[in-house]
């Protein structure tokens, strides 16, 4: 099978194409990406010399690129987005490109291409916001974003089901916890978290810190893309849980305590703009159908990624100092 990975250099994206490439030997992979901000070369390093492992740096809103690609592939795996929620509420116009823009994009390349494969990464986000008592999120909840973000992929949701009604595009989807791992954007809590503490510097924390979130560790959801893009209901949408709710506060001292601190370390700021209170996933679904289950206890994850990022201080140094971005231009100079 011949792959096209948009966004594979990213956090999530990076982690499958590793993943693919070391499961399915006999697998070749196209990897896609405009390298802006979140993308990184560095996450791909060791698969410079890799015959399976082709990079391109290009845009999925250049539709004559994407067209030229989707013929060599038997399906797109689409991760290509902006995420960081922060960021859509200071400029959205971005996020209405990559994730709704960028979508329609991939979408009519793999109408064009004979009706492609397509499976479609997206967020919890797009339900809206939980009370204490709600029951998880499931895929018949109704969607509710709450954010420039979550409404872009939401947007983008939209559009894949309307290809698969309209165009018989056969497309599958799927919308995840919180992500955590290796080659984790040092922007986001579990990170940034971490990397602060080892620079010596305060740690974040919005409003009360008591905001809940389902975390699931990056393996668990490549293996459920892995059993989706393989055995999954055309049409269909899955959710995909880790099984964790922990509020940002529980986050915080859980690495405070494998990093031997305290909790003067914790600065409480400004809590964000519609913040949502708690996000929770109920992937009866995929367990029931696709028999995928997370198999990475977060007690156990957390643990690791801690490590993990001590044992790759050059590689989230390179990104908080930006020298990151001077490897990837030097790399593909404009």
């Amino acid at each position: 099978m011949r792959l096209l990975i948009t966004g594979g250099a990213g956090f999530i994206g990076s982690n499958f194409v590793h993943y693919i490439l070391k499961k399915y030997p006999d697998y070749e992979v196209i990897n896609l990406d405009a390298l802006t901000y979140a993308g990184n070369l560095e996450n791909l390093k060791n698969l410079e010399n890799n015959p399976r492992h082709r990079f391109i740096k290009g845009d999925i809103c250049d539709a004559d690129l994407v067209d030229k690609l989707a013929k060599e592939v038997d399906i797109i795996v689409h991760f290509a987005a902006e995420s960081h929620v922060d960021r859509s509420i200071l400029d959205s116009a971005a996020f209405v490109r990559t994730n709704v823009i960028g979508t329609h994009t991939l979408l009519e390349a793999a109408k064009k291409a004979g009706n492609l494969r397509f499976h479609h990464v997206s967020t919890d986000e797009v339900f809206g916001s939980l009370g204490s008592q709600d029951a998880p999120f499931s895929e018949v909840t109704p969607y509710d974003p709450r954010s420039p973000y979550s409404a872009s992929k939401a947007g983008s949701d939209h559009l894949v089901r309307a290809y698969f009604h309209t165009h018989n595009l056969p497309v599958t989807i799927s919308n995840c916890s919180n992500n955590y791992g290796p080659y984790h954007f040092p922007e986001k809590l579990i990170p940034l978290v971490i990397t602060n503490l080892m620079e010596g510097k305060k740690i974040p924390i919005y409003g009360d810190g008591l905001q809940v979130r389902d975390w699931l560790h990056v393996e668990d959801h490549c293996r459920a893309i892995d059993a989706i893009i393989h055995k999954g209901k055309i049409g269909e949408t899955y959710c995909v849980g880790g099984n964790s709710e922990k509020t940002n506060m529980d986050i915080v001292k859980t690495i405070l305590e494998i990093l031997c601190r305290d909790e003067s370390w914790i600065e409480h700021v400004e809590d964000r703009k519609g913040h949502d209170k708690r996000y929770a996933i109920n992937f009866d679904k995929i367990k029931n159908e696709l028999g995928w289950q997370s198999q990475v206890a977060f007690e156990d994850g957390i643990k690791k990624t801690v490590q993990w990022f001590i044992e790759n201080e050059s590689w989230w140094k390179n990104i908080k100092s930006g020298e990151y971005e001077k490897y990837y231009q030097e790399q593909y100079k404009k």
